[in-house]
């Protein structure tokens, strides 16, 4: 990312009584400069499993989070603010026939079966830090790993998301 960015969450004020008007101030709560990125180690086990259980729908085994802190096999990247990890994002590359048949059915066929697929597992940022540019931040990191010239073979990227989380839905159209 280029240039110099200061982020800003607007925060309601309480409506004056004598003015009966909203006001909107200008919190800063972190610049997207002293966000640090860094992958996923065994030591991040409990921050990890704690964000994802505040964070997701979805109880992951222990095993899931001893493989993506451990294992080179995800991408596994951290946002980290005040040496708190804020935010993270866990992709694997899988090959286009080795993907669920319903997985399948969503890509082209043209892409080849020699083809190889991003998948977001998971992508997450504390409630405190969203819509500060660190979900894209995180995703930007995963493209521009994916689509580097050792691997002209991945095609496409793609996750799952629930139909009821319109911020995440809203996000990821953003970004297409």
């Amino acid at each position: 990312m280029a240039g110099n960015f200061t982020w800003h969450n607007k925060e309601k004020l309480e409506q004056s009584t004598t003015l009966n008007a909203t006001r909107q101030s200008e919190v800063p709560l972190c610049s997207i400069a002293d966000v640090q990125l860094r992958f996923l180690c065994p030591d991040d086990l409990n921050e990890v499993r704690n964000l994802c259980q505040d964070w997701f729908p979805i109880d992951y085994p222990l095993s899931w989070y001893e493989d993506i802190t451990s294992s080179s096999r995800f991408y596994a990247l951290a946002a980290v603010y005040n040496f708190a990890i804020i935010g993270l994002i866990v992709a694997e590359i899988k090959k286009f026939n080795k993907l669920n048949k319903e997985d399948r059915g969503i890509l082209p066929d043209s892409m080849g079966r020699k083809s190889e697929i991003g998948y977001i597992l998971s992508l997450g940022v504390h409630r405190k830090h969203r819509r500060n540019g660190i979900g894209s931040l995180l995703l930007d990191s995963l493209i521009n790993h994916l689509t580097t010239a050792e691997r002209t073979s991945v095609k496409a990227i793609f996750l799952h998301v629930l139909s009821t989380n319109q911020a995440a839905i809203l996000f990821y159209e953003k970004r297409r």
